[in-house]
């Protein structure tokens, strides 16, 4: 886009100058680079490294592809906000092809995905959503007249990066829950040679896809990821280790069954089936619906959905998770609240805690005498 001045073009806008021509203040742009860098756990020195970086309007071309899911993560994506979809699109990224949201279709949208192939080959971004069915040659997923393993092989295999965002595309999802009819698969495991980063869950939050673009574009690189394939700085911890709700585990307060007094004012739901001491993402951080709630915070236990074959591995959804390796759950469960109390109680016994604050008490009743 070319800037004008008193009516003359005078080069293309870059820089601020680009924000504000599409309507963001150099304020609210700062703000996005200050998210971002929380996002991605970074010092707030970074933030003039992540606006410059942004600034220079190297957009990355992203090529999205949509096989064996429910379109969750594109729905996601369309209803992201801080960013909004519309300044991530034209600000951020280059979505040269995504089947949802492009004017273009059929043939024509097929030629926008092998142009921008040809054109950028080595030097876009692959974002795919929904798992890859192997079974009897791929045939359950076909675009386009091909297969979808074929054209995933094709166009993360001409990739910089890829990004598999929602679980499907990260680990073959519901689609490869057991019996796995179709032999659905991850992207991965589909294209064992290709650099692929997991952003599982569903759907996925976008400020992941947009924080790990914003890494890329400012780093040169894929962010460190954990032993499956997902970035720490939003999959390091346990949605337990954040929980809004983790003060009422501790105590021993549990919710025992849906719309108890104990469920209305918001204590545990490890009881009633929450898969949080077992699932690393970061929902109660960053959350969901203009980061204003998440799954937990709106009184649903977690699904565990982050993980690879949840749907097989935390189900029943609504029973206690059994044996979770390394915590101690389940003595937790039944016996933390005794626990606590006890323990209390005897640490203020043994340092005199009690018989201090009954003197504090009377000295300031003797004072106000």
């Amino acid at each position: 886009m070319a800037k004008k001045r008193d009516g003359l073009e005078v080069g293309p806008v870059t820089g601020p100058d680009l924000w504000e021509e599409r309507g963001i203040s150099r304020r609210d742009f700062l703000k996005f680079c200050t998210a971002m860098t929380a996002a991605l756990a970074l010092p707030a020195s970074f933030v003039p490294r992540i606006a410059a970086a942004l600034e220079s309007d190297n957009r990355p071309s992203v090529i999205w592809l949509e096989f064996q899911g429910c379109t969750g993560d594109s729905e996601a994506f369309l209803r992201a906000a801080n960013p909004t979809v519309a300044e991530i699109v034209l600000d951020v990224l280059s979505v040269d092809y995504h089947e949802t949201i492009m004017a273009a279709a059929g043939h024509q949208a097929e030629d926008a995905r092998l142009q921008t192939m040809k054109a950028r080959n080595g030097k876009y971004i692959a974002v795919v959503e929904g798992g890859i069915p192997l079974k009897d040659g791929g045939v359950y997923c076909c675009v386009g007249g091909k297969a979808a393993v074929d054209i995933v092989r094709e166009v993360c295999g001409g990739a910089l990066a890829t990004i598999a965002v929602g679980t499907c595309a990260s680990y073959g999802g519901i689609p490869a829950a057991a019996p796995n009819p179709t032999g659905a698969v991850g992207v991965k495991e589909a294209v064992p040679n290709a650099t692929v980063i997991n952003l599982p869950g569903c759907p996925l939050n976008t400020d992941n896809l947009v924080a790990t673009i914003v890494y890329f574009i400012t780093f040169g690189k894929l962010p460190v990821v954990d032993g499956k394939g997902r970035p720490l700085f939003a999959y390091g911890k346990r949605i337990h280790d954040n929980c809004e709700r983790r003060p009422h585990f501790d105590a021993g307060q549990y919710v025992e069954q849906w719309g108890d007094e104990a469920h209305r004012k918001g204590y545990c739901l490890y009881k009633m089936g929450c898969k949080g001491p077992e699932t690393f993402h970061n929902c109660s951080i960053q959350r969901y619906n203009e980061r204003t709630s998440w799954p937990v915070g709106a009184g649903h236990g977690c699904a565990g959905c982050s993980e690879p074959y949840f749907w097989d591995s935390m189900t029943p959804f609504y029973r206690r998770l059994p044996n979770v390796p390394g915590f101690g759950i389940e003595t937790t469960a039944d016996k933390i609240g005794l626990g606590v109390a006890a323990a209390t109680a005897a640490a203020f016994a043994a340092h005199g805690v009690v018989s201090a604050f009954r003197h504090d008490d009377e000295s300031a009743g003797k004072k106000e005498e």
